[in-house]
């Protein structure tokens, strides 16, 4: 991925901002400037609290191309606390311990890298809740 890319996608991987619909409130993941709800436009920007609980999981045993070196490591859907759900992957907590309905908070983690020398790319994860919901 180029490094505009990144730097387009710097708000949403970094911190979590979405858009909200201006029209029926409903808050987006990932941005999409069309409401999926009402179908009218929705560029209004929204930061997401960061917060919310493990919908679903899966154990990943055999990743794809640049992510071996993390074999094997859990990925979830989560539902956040504003209502979108969001695929990620879980981090800070040991395997057996994911369930259904376990709290968690996002964290930016380093993703991969491209290449031996080449640029880190770092996103969101999510970590079991560490600090309670203010």
């Amino acid at each position: 991925m180029e490094v505009s890319r990144h730097w387009r996608l710097k708000k949403q991987r970094y911190a979590l901002q979405g858009e909200v619909c201006p029209h029926c409130s409903v808050k987006i993941f990932p941005p999409r400037d069309i409401c999926p709800d009402c179908g009218l436009d929705a560029r209004t920007p929204f930061q997401f609290s960061g917060r919310g609980e493990v919908y679903s999981f899966t154990t990943v045993r055999d990743a794809p191309e640049g992510h071996s070196e993390q074999v094997p490591y859990t990925v979830a859907l989560v539902r956040l606390e504003e209502g979108p759900l969001v695929t990620a992957q879980l981090t800070d907590l040991d395997q057996q311990d994911v369930e259904i309905g376990l709290p968690v908070e996002m964290v930016t983690r380093k993703l991969r890298s491209d290449g031996e020398r080449g640029m880190l790319v770092y996103g969101y994860k999510f970590r079991p809740l560490l600090r309670p919901a203010a």
